[in-house]
């Protein structure tokens, strides 16, 4: 009793979980649970303890003229045949599975662009020129055109039938075309111009750079909200003074550096007419210019004069605006001016038509080129004639 019988085991690399190894010389028989001894032969060892050393050797002397029959039978029974690992061979699984997704989706774009170029697209009604009835839908017909005259004729009328305010404001919206040659196009700007009849009594706040007391004390007598030198720098860039437009004489430019980043476009330049010598010709202009911008990237939205002004000199302040927005686009190139719509503070947008609105650069340009085309060929038949 308190006896187990065990089954003899040669290699040791293969051992159970539950093994316990026998302590033996190097190249000794060892003993352990998973293998069979030869027919008859079985040996007994204690739960726990070890074999001894008179037992081991006969067992070996008993074992070793079979070893050439249990050897190759263990060797064959532990041999492990190569299996190649799935974990390995993931890695490029994944990659080919990853391939077969992108082809499946792939075609899967191909076929929707292909279903989306056979589907016919809707095919919409032709708008229609002028609407017969007084009620109509609007979408149904294209928008109509005005001349400039009967537009503004036409805002007047619609205020006395509204029963409105006589002075409100008049408003034009110009689409602008900033396309240049070259995939260049005009960078959204702003400007200033004086209209030939004022509609509001309201001055601009100018400031003016200087550092000759003299030239300080003339822009003060013409009207100079601010004048001052390179002190007022300090507090322009805190924010403590602003003003609409600012103005500098020439000898104080380079002391300015600073506000470029700050002024932006309001910095004084020769091209805005806001840097120069003459300080009671700027400070004139700029109290009492009419200032306007680009809004988002290709639209003005500015007011122009008031409804009860005559229609003479609303079309006039038009005309100034117009003329000076074309000239910030060469006219070598299509019109900046694409679409002009003018209202009033209460009343619809009245679409204008630019015949006559736009200046006529490019068709004196035309007449001119004609012109040099005729000389040329007159050139050479008088030649002719005098040979």
């Amino acid at each position: 009793m308190g006896e187990q019988y065990l089954r003899a085991r040669v290699s040791p690399e293969f051992r159970g979980p539950r093994q316990r190894p026998a302590p033996g010389p190097a190249g000794t028989l060892l003993l352990g649970l998973g293998e069979r001894v030869p027919r008859g032969m079985f040996v007994a060892a204690h739960r726990g303890g070890t074999m001894a050393a008179p037992s081991a050797r006969c067992l070996w002397r008993a074992l070793a003229p079979r070893c050439g029959w249990v050897l190759p039978g263990l060797e064959q029974r532990l041999a492990v045949p190569a299996v190649v690992s799935p974990v390995t061979s993931r890695p490029y699984a994944a990659a080919a599975a990853k391939t077969a997704k992108k082809d499946a989706k792939s075609s899967r774009h191909e076929k929707v662009k292909e279903k989306v170029r056979e589907k016919p697209l809707p095919r919409r009604r032709p708008l229609m020129s002028k609407p017969v009835d007084d009620v109509y839908l609007t979408w149904l017909y294209r928008r109509p055109s005005y001349g400039l005259e009967q537009a503004v004729a036409m805002l007047k009328r619609f205020q006395e039938l509204d029963f409105t305010h006589p002075k409100q404001f008049v408003y034009i919206n110009v689409f602008l075309d900033m396309a240049l040659q070259k995939k260049k196009k005009v960078e959204p700007f702003s400007s200033g111009v004086s209209l030939p009849h004022r509609f509001t009594d309201e001055v601009n706040k100018v400031l003016v750079f200087t550092e000759n007391e003299q030239e300080a004390e003339v822009a003060r007598e013409h009207g100079a909200a601010i004048v001052g030198g390179v002190e007022l720098i300090k507090w322009i860039l805190e924010d403590e003074i602003q003003a609409d437009f600012y103005v500098a004489v020439p000898a104080i430019i380079p002391k300015l550096i600073p506000l470029r980043n700050k002024l932006k476009k309001k910095y004084p330049s020769t091209r805005k007419n806001s840097l120069g010598s003459d300080i009671p010709k700027m400070v004139q202009f700029f109290r009492e210019c009419h200032q306007y911008s680009v809004e988002g990237e290709s639209v003005i939205k500015t007011r122009i004069a008031r409804l009860d002004m005559p229609s003479e000199h609303i079309i006039a302040n038009l005309k100034t605006i117009i003329h000076d927005i074309c000239t910030f686009k060469p006219s070598n190139v299509d019109p900046i001016v694409q679409r002009l719509v003018i209202r009033s503070s209460t009343s619809e947008g009245l679409q204008l038509n630019l015949d006559g609105i736009l200046p006529q650069v490019e068709k004196v340009e035309e007449k001119e080129e004609e012109k040099a085309g005729d000389e040329d060929q007159q050139k050479p038949a008088q030649e002719s004639v005098s040979t």
